[in-house]
């Protein structure tokens, strides 16, 4: 007998939609009312107004742009309802009308469009006026969908601290009636770092997702190199921005390599190396290219040294030619660079090819006891891997345990306790 659908499903299937475009409808919101936390609270609505009308109607052939017209019609509305917002209604005039007539659900506007919007979104929570940690939790918000608790988990800080920091971070923007624009001159490279770091974490979070049941979620790596891609473009002679975007190419042209038939995880060293893709690989090594090109001393950044690891990755035909060498050198650069104990951690993996497991594990156990790392999960997981390959397979096993007890997302749990019985 065919199973009876859940009566959650259809609230669920909404709840997706609004996930993967949520950070598009925010953005061009934004455009309209100037305030990040208002476009947040419209976004909110369209898709309560969603879970009223899609049970019952039926959903629509777009759901994206259906979410997208309601909340600009909302905010529309909204600018035309209140006294504060009558001068910018008059500024954005017969365009404004035209870009969400009411009554109508529009197509989705031009991608390049939705793009600039996103960019704005990007420099406006990145404003000097917020805070370091402010400005990520709350791009990581608006553009990448994460909840407080998964922001948290990525930054190893409590759940409150996130929430409060979101929440000041909109009162802030508005109340300095910040700008929602791209901004240009010394306002511009003052906001870069941020937004770099921005870009990065919302590509990490799709390309290996801190919970749920799936490993990726491509619509956010998909943002962020689209996002890394404009910038390179505004600003060509940055090597740093050129470096993120060929970190994020190569990155992301392992994708189709990444997972199985069945969503599960699939190690660098197993994965079929003919299903990377060539075009995104290409792209990677001229983004690098161009950062060498336009570098002016004092050494190569971090994304530039970050690019230069994944290239050596994409360049070996197999795990075996991989030159680890190489690597382990540049995550020595990079942690002298950057220090930072995740870096060390990479950086016992590679000098574990390199030069022996012994002499990764010795590194890595100099990392036990770091405070930042007591509840990331793949530092008992390279532990456990080390602790194999020098046939102490008791002792990994209860390291693959403990960093599956660690993990939040499903596909890694089941293959950390799979590894966890392989010591069995």
């Amino acid at each position: 007998m065919t199973p009876e659908p859940s009566a959650d499903a259809p609230a669920h299937a909404i709840e997706t939609v609004f996930r993967i475009e949520s950070p598009r409808i925010i953005a061009g919101v934004a455009r309209i009312v100037r305030d990040v936390g208002i476009a947040e609270e419209l976004a909110q609505d369209a898709l309560v107004a969603a879970l009223e009308q899609w049970p019952r109607e039926g959903v629509p052939g777009n759901p994206g742009a259906w979410l997208m017209a309601t909340a600009k019609h909302r905010a529309i509305d909204l600018v035309r309802r209140r006294e504060r917002y009558a001068r910018k209604l008059v500024e954005m005039g017969r365009d404004l009308e035209a870009s969400a007539p009411h009554g109508h659900i529009d197509e989705p506007a031009d991608p390049d469009d939705i793009d600039d919007d996103l960019l704005r979104l990007v420099f406006t929570a990145c404003h000097p006026v917020l805070s370091a940690e402010a400005r990520i939790a709350l791009t990581l918000r608006l553009l990448g969908g994460l909840t407080t608790v998964e922001i948290a988990r990525a930054y190893l800080v409590p759940e409150a601290t996130v929430a409060q920091r979101i929440v000041r971070a909109k009162r802030t923007l508005a109340a300095k009636a910040v700008a929602f624009e791209v901004p240009y001159g010394p306002e511009r490279e003052a906001r870069l770092g941020s937004v770099l770091e921005v870009i990065y974490l919302i590509f990490n979070e799709g390309y290996a997702a801190t919970a749920g049941d799936d490993l990726l979620r491509p619509a956010l790596c998909e943002d962020a190199l689209r996002l890394a891609r404009v910038l390179a473009e505004l600003m060509p002679k940055e090597p740093e921005v050129h470096g993120l975007a060929a970190l994020l190419e190569i990155q992301a042209s392992r994708s189709a390599a990444r997972t199985g038939p069945s969503g599960e995880p699939v190690l660098l060293k197993d994965q079929q190396r003919s299903r990377w893709n060539r075009l995104l690989i290409r792209r990677g090594f001229a983004a690098l290219a161009r950062a060498e090109a336009v570098s002016t001393g004092g050494g190569p950044g971090p994304y530039v040294l970050q690019a230069a690891i994944a290239a050596c990755h994409a360049h070996a035909y197999s795990y075996e030619e991989t030159d680890w060498a190489r690597i382990a050198t540049l995550y020595g650069l990079l942690a002298a660079r950057t220090p930072s104990p995740v870096v060390e951690l990479n950086r016992a993996v590679a000098v574990s090819m390199a030069e022996g497991p012994e002499a990764g594990l010795a590194i890595v156990d100099a990392l036990v006891a770091e405070p930042a790392l007591r509840g990331y999960y793949l530092l008992p997981s390279v532990r456990g891997d080390l602790l194999v390959r020098l046939g102490r397979v008791e002792e990994a096993r209860g390291e693959f345990e403990r960093a599956a007890s660690l993990t939040r997302n499903e596909r890694e749990r089941g293959l950390l306790l799979g590894r966890a019985e392989e010591c069995g």
